[in-house]
């Protein structure tokens, strides 16, 4: 029996207005059909007494699904492919990998 946790991952990867169907392809791999979240908010970085803001689009992957995503991975979305950037990170309890494409 899964427990509470994992339960309402499930439900909110599921639900067509936040879950999504993406293609995630690990270098060298087959592709795979996974759920994703996507997140596409704006970024902002101190660089000396400068500001930066950019775009940036970041994902999250269930651990069940993607169980080790790396840099250079590719996540395919609605036709349109990204490549995953830097380190990734899973959440407090270890199911949810949140991405940098």
């Amino acid at each position: 029996m899964p427990d509470a946790f994992s339960a309402a991952l499930a439900a909110l990867f599921a639900d067509p207005n936040i879950g999504r169907d993406a293609v995630y392809i690990a270098d060298g791999g087959a592709p795979v059909l996974v759920r994703i979240v996507a997140r596409r908010a704006d970024a902002i970085t101190d660089f000396g007494d400068a500001r930066l803001w950019s775009e940036t689009t970041r994902v999250d992957l269930r651990v069940a699904e993607v169980p080790a995503p790396r840099t250079g991975d590719r996540i395919e979305i609605d036709g349109d492919a990204f490549f995953i950037q830097g380190e990734s990170i899973r959440d407090r309890e270890r199911l949810v990998w949140t991405v940098d494409l």
